[in-house]
């Protein structure tokens, strides 16, 4: 019984990887390889070319990615973290409604919220600017945030915050020296998410950057696969280098993603 679930297990597996092995498989394949019918199943006669052409014209775009996702992760720790423990224990006036509007802002469609930072980031002056897409892409990871962590941080025990206040804590200090630490795991998967959102975001980039200096790598993909749509690998070159940090990421911090999503989802 067993050995079957594996099977089906490893087959769904491997059709929902081959789009990831496929494109690793044309960084590497020369475009005159890729012509022939049927292709090449793997890079026999490699290339490093789409790499050199990665490194050559794409690193400033994941530059400005980096700084776009750890700008969104530290603007949303700074304000999902106080209001979610404002929500979850000082319980303060309205705080149902401000989580019922927090869940209705996640339904909200993008390109309505771009169309609106569009205006306003013309009047501010901030249009086509790396802090005006780190404001957009916090948008979405806040309201997600403050979700994640009100849920673990309704489960810390209330004796422990006591005790905290015994030995003279104020509320500052019982949320930075208490709250903080044993939310670790809740607060490094939301930054996961505030920075995977903010590292594939197209749609704010492409409404509210687009005519910048400084923009994020998946305008860097747009631009190249419009400019040189024949050079297949090295477009599949940029997307394997794009992939790389998500990837780590994802590694490092699985463990601590799936106890932070979990968490307060069962108290005793």
């Amino acid at each position: 019984m067993r050995h079957w679930k594996t099977a089906i297990g490893l087959v769904l597996t491997g059709v929902m990887l081959f789009p990831v092995y496929w494109m690793i498989n044309v960084s590497f394949t020369r475009d005159t390889d890729m012509r022939k019918s049927p292709p090449n199943w793997f890079p026999l006669n490699g290339t490093l070319e789409g790499y050199r052409a990665v490194l050559d014209q794409q690193l400033p775009y994941l530059g400005v990615s980096l700084v776009v996702g750890l700008g969104t992760v530290t603007v949303t720790l700074l304000l999902a973290a106080p209001a979610a423990y404002s929500l979850a224990k000082l319980r303060p006036r309205g705080g149902g409604a401000l989580s019922f509007v927090l869940l209705i802002a996640q339904m909200i469609p993008g390109i309505i919220m771009a169309m609106g930072f569009y205006a306003i980031f013309l009047n501010a002056g901030v249009l086509n600017t790396v802090p005006g897409l780190i404001v957009a892409d916090s948008t979405l990871a806040v309201p997600f945030a403050v979700l994640i962590l009100t849920t673990f941080m309704g489960g810390i025990p209330e004796e422990l915050l006591q005790a905290a206040r015994t030995d003279g804590a104020g509320v500052v200090r019982t949320f930075w020296s208490i709250v903080l630490p044993v939310s670790r795991n809740s607060l490094i998967t939301v930054s996961l998410f505030a920075f995977l959102w903010a590292w594939s975001d197209f749609i704010f980039a492409s409404t509210l950057d687009q005519g910048g200096d400084h923009q994020p790598i998946t305008l860097g993909i747009y631009h190249y696969i419009g400019n040189n749509n024949q050079e297949w690998n090295a477009i599949m070159a940029t997307a394997v280098i794009a992939s790389i940090p998500a990837t780590i990421l994802l590694v490092v911090a699985q463990r601590y993603v799936a106890a932070g999503v979990t968490a307060g989802a069962v108290k005793d």
